[in-house]
């Protein structure tokens, strides 16, 4: 499977679009992120179908 995200890119989440995330990492066709805003703040985890362009 193809990363669409890469490392670095900002996305947002379908179920809360308000909160900026960056791609932090992408493995086994989960992307792991974090707030730009808060980076001490928990990973947050999603898969792709989860994600919009940023």
């Amino acid at each position: 499977m193809e990363n669409t995200y890469p490392e670095g890119s900002l996305v947002y989440a379908k179920v809360n679009p308000n909160l900026k995330l960056v791609v932090r990492r992408f493995a086994k066709r989960i992307y792991y992120c974090t707030s730009p805003e808060n980076p001490n703040q928990k990973e947050l985890v999603y898969f792709e179908r989860e994600l919009l362009k940023g």
